[in-house]
């Protein structure tokens, strides 16, 4: 009896101990857990900016018509945004400007999830492809093609409210110079004037009249041409 009453102290104690231990292990537990299941909002971040829509790239529609395309995220969708010019229609004449948008759902995807790098480069290839259809015909989809089994609405379609075209005139041509017109009033020099054709009055007269009237004879003949200059 004498011993139970000496040792009994010290078992309640050792028994109290090892409560306290057994309750303060089961906290830092507990803490560790809560630590695990909140992420840290700098590493959500991070995994958020892996699905942001940042492709953006260049294509031609001819070889004077050059485009130019980026993604934005639109609420749950994507928009892909289209501009297109053609300097040289601002001089020759014809479509200047090409503006338009596409949109669609690229996240029911898993391509778009797991290789979002990949995914924008294969959207790039699809509108080179496109070429003249770009902007223009709302059936042809721009898919990629890691994407060939997702939904339809996965893939960008164009809006074709959104398409808007600019052109102009080209600048006006040089005026040419007028060829000179012939004169219709111009003499002609080779046609013999009305002088070259008076007879030799002295001639005439020397031949029809005999000598003493060859001097009046003269000068009657000049009076009868007298006209002809």
């Amino acid at each position: 009896m004498l011993l139970l009453r000496t040792f009994a102290p010290w078992l309640l104690l050792a028994f109290i101990g090892r409560q306290v231990s057994l309750s303060s292990g089961a906290r830092h537990k507990n803490r560790g857990a809560d630590k695990a299941v909140t992420p840290a909002p700098g590493r959500a971040q991070r995994s958020g900016d892996k699905t942001a829509a940042n492709g953006r790239g260049k294509f031609s529609i001819d070889e004077e018509m050059q485009c130019t395309w980026g993604a934005q995220d639109v609420a749950d969708a994507v928009m892909l945004t289209v501009k297109c010019e053609n300097r040289q229609a601002r001089i020759k004449g014809g479509v200047t400007d090409l503006q338009c948008e596409y949109n669609g759902k690229p996240q029911r995807c898993p391509g778009y999830q797991s290789d979002p790098k990949g995914f924008w480069k294969q959207v790039g290839r699809a509108f080179k492809r496109l070429r003249s259809k770009a902007c223009r015909d709302d059936l042809a989809l721009v898919k990629a093609t890691m994407c060939k089994r997702a939904p339809r609405d996965a893939h960008f379609k164009l809006d074709i409210f959104s398409s808007v075209a600019s052109a102009q005139s080209g600048e006006p041509e040089s005026a040419r110079p007028l060829q000179p017109r012939a004169n219709s009033t111009t003499v002609d020099t080779a046609r013999p004037t009305a002088c070259t054709r008076r007879a030799d009055h002295q001639k005439k007269a020397e031949e029809h009249c005999s000598g003493s009237w060859v001097s009046l004879c003269s000068f009657f003949f000049s009076i009868l041409q007298n006209d002809d200059c």
